[in-house]
């Protein structure tokens, strides 16, 4: 088992021409960031999106699973013809591409006999040895192979599977953030930030994001880290080259 205290990290596989095209906008990217994050202290390190074309995934799935410690993939373990991502991880990995028996039985029970034609089956398939991640929204289960997790593209089904996943995953570093918001531009304190950032390197991540609301032009600061103590002292640095430089603070930071 991975300790708790270890940095650990996830890259998201997103699947499907269909994100591609313009057609259907991603909502699983930010749900799956900020869980794997948020509940498990798993960083994102890279997101990829790409279409349902075996060679496209069997490469993108081995390179990712190479560099970290897990893959999520979101979409194709449906039942129509262009949903390969079974398939093609068992490729990736040389495994055979079989019925899993546990996932048969569930989706017979689920759909009866006489419903329960070739396409349906065909969510049964998946890498031989493969663990499944149960669904509780559609009975087709997702499953982990190595160190990749499959899941569906449906952001709902998606959503009430992800508890069922959480047991296959070791935990990391929660990262703790902070919010400073002024009424500024970005120029004005970008190399007073980066005198702190150089400071705290090792240690904290400062982003700062503009944003225009009530007839007021300001920016976000937003500081990341895992230690609450260099979390803290980077928030007091902050403050106090905003006061000096006399930048209003919006109340709460």
């Amino acid at each position: 088992m991975t300790k708790k205290n270890k940095k650990i990290s996830a890259a998201i596989l997103v699947i499907g021409n269909e994100i591609l095209s313009g057609r259907t906008v991603d909502k699983n990217i930010s749900f799956l960031a900020s869980w794997l994050n948020n509940n498990l202290g798993i960083k994102v390190s890279e997101v990829r999106i790409v279409p349902d074309v075996e060679s496209r995934i069997v490469k993108n799935v081995l390179s990712l699973s190479k560099n970290n410690n897990y893959v999520l993939t979101t979409g194709g373990i449906g039942p129509t013809h262009d949903d390969i991502t079974s398939k093609s991880i068992s490729k990736a990995f040389k495994k055979k591409y079989t019925y899993h028996k546990e996932a048969y039985a569930i989706l017979k029970n689920y759909y009866g006999n006489k419903n329960f034609n070739d396409p349906r089956k065909k969510m049964a398939k998946m890498p031989s040895g493969s663990k499944l991640i149960y669904n509780p929204s559609s009975a087709a289960p997702g499953f982990m192979i190595k160190n990749v997790i499959c899941l569906p593209g449906v952001p709902s089904i998606l959503k009430s599977m992800i508890n069922n996943l959480k047991k296959y995953l070791a935990p990391g570093l929660i990262t703790h953030s902070s919010t400073i918001s002024v009424e500024t531009v970005e120029s004005n304190i970008a190399k007073g930030l980066e005198e702190v950032q150089k400071k705290h390197k090792s240690f904290v991540d400062i982003g700062s994001y503009p944003f225009f609301r009530l007839g007021k032009i300001g920016v976000s600061i937003v500081i990341r880290s895992s230690n609450k103590i260099r979390l803290q002292s980077c928030h007091k640095s902050i403050i106090k080259i905003l006061k000096r430089k006399k930048i209003k603070i919006f109340k709460g930071a």
